[in-house]
């Protein structure tokens, strides 16, 4: 049998040195056909190649409600993702959404070999990897060919700076078809400076901005994920709100004023003076 029949079938964790780090596979208990995939110790993506529909992060659930609510159910899109990890957003998609036409910006080419001999794409999907830095990537995107931007960059644990600016938000707006959306997985802390003002440059670029994070998160209590999601045309917000309230994991969804509020007059991220996102706090991972 191939590499990647053997590393399902042995249920035991496999690492490969990758262009950026060390890649790790650590499979699931609960489920014989799941793995985690973690880059140099940081989890990034979860995938289960028995059912591609079931999104085993948090952050990656909420991005799968964004992916749901682009369109008629099971209606294909096109969709632009920005970083591609072991392509579990990618298949989410491809599951839900026969024929979406789907292409994946992955700097770490050696990642991705590797992701496609043990953990394999169904036949019939239509994804496209280039292997480029996701912002070069995004420059080149046709103009309005894009029905979904999704970004969720990151290296090492940290988005990097040149992927939170409002040059980048523009770039993706230039992107997206009319009615199109964009939507960002960031992480960070106490005091969320970064989440503010990620959420301040998104709204200099799009009317329609929203966030998704758990509470302890957005109370600055502890280290995590927060989903960004804007648009030029009103976003489902009631059906986001309600889809968020029904995850195992607590969620709450700020939009309009109260997410104007809580930028707290955090300054717009700009290519001069942009940073990357903070780093996780010791021990965030153990």
């Amino acid at each position: 049998m191939g590499r990647g029949s053997t590393a399902r079938e042995g249920h035991a964790p496999r690492t490969h040195r990758t262009d950026t780090g060390l890649a790790e596979l650590v499979p699931d208990r609960d489920h014989p056909q799941s793995w985690s995939l973690l880059l140099d110790g940081a989890p990034q993506s979860h995938v289960d190649l028995a059912d591609p529909t079931r999104l085993g992060f948090e952050y990656q659930r909420r991005l799968g409600h964004l992916i749901d609510l682009a369109a008629e159910p099971g209606k294909p899109i096109r969709v632009l993702h920005l970083g591609g990890g072991a392509l579990t957003l990618a298949r989410y998609t491809a599951a839900t959404r026969p024929r979406s036409r789907q292409q994946v910006a992955e700097l770490d080419t050696t990642l991705t070999e590797w992701i496609r001999a043990e953990l394999p794409l169904q036949p019939g999907w239509q994804i496209k990897v280039r292997g480029a830095d996701a912002r070069s990537v995004l420059e080149r995107a046709p103009e309005g060919g894009a029905d979904l931007v999704i970004a969720d960059i990151f290296s090492g644990a940290r988005v990097p700076a040149h992927c939170t600016t409002v040059e980048f938000a523009a770039l993706a707006a230039r992107a997206l078809a009319p009615g199109g959306r964009y939507a960002a997985n960031i992480t960070d802390g106490s005091g969320l400076a970064f989440a503010r003002s990620q959420v301040a440059t998104l709204r200099a670029v799009f009317p329609e901005v929203a966030l998704i994070a758990d509470p302890a998160v957005l109370r600055g209590k502890r280290f995590g994920n927060l989903i960004l999601t804007a648009a030029h045309t009103p976003l489902p917000i009631a059906e986001l709100t309600r889809r968020t309230a029904s995850d195992a994991a607590l969620g709450r969804v700020e939009h309009g004023s109260a997410l104007a509020a809580f930028t707290g007059g955090a300054p717009v991220a700009t290519d001069a003076v942009a940073a990357p996102s903070p780093a996780p706090p010791p021990g965030t991972f153990s």
